[in-house]
């Protein structure tokens, strides 16, 4: 039987807080910008809401970046570029990715991509 969860403003608003965004934010960035106008948010409850999140496909995990996971609230297929230097991770759009076999290692459910490399602003900087 499915877990039925009440409605919650907070989480509504950490969900909404992750979809105003493109930026892949960590936790402590989505906890920062909602704390003002919910003083009584507490990290444990935004680390628990993306957990939730995570599981029943609302969000996805893009990895650990700069020692912290982000977050996108874009769950349709696409693609990344992570910059090694500030951490900027941006969205690609998603382009033919020959799949290969795995049907000997068992049943595969996705797929993603991820492009890392230094982004043009941080390029700049290591010119000036």
């Amino acid at each position: 039987m499915e877990k039925v969860r009440r409605y919650s403003p907070k989480r509504e608003a950490i969900l909404a807080c992750l979809r105003s965004t493109d930026s892949h934010p960590a936790a402590e960035w989505v906890y920062a910008q909602l704390k003002p106008s919910i003083p009584d948010l507490s990290l444990a409850t935004v680390y628990r809401n993306l957990a939730q999140f995570r599981q029943d496909g609302s969000v996805t995990v893009i990895g650990n970046v700069n020692g912290e996971e982000r977050y996108d609230a874009d769950t349709h297929p696409h693609s990344h570029f992570i910059c090694r230097s500030c951490g900027k991770v941006a969205d690609l759009p998603m382009s033919r990715v020959e799949m290969p076999d795995t049907a000997a290692l068992g049943r595969t459910d996705s797929c993603s991509v991820t492009f890392y490399g230094c982004c043009n602003a941080c390029l700049e900087k290591k010119k000036a």
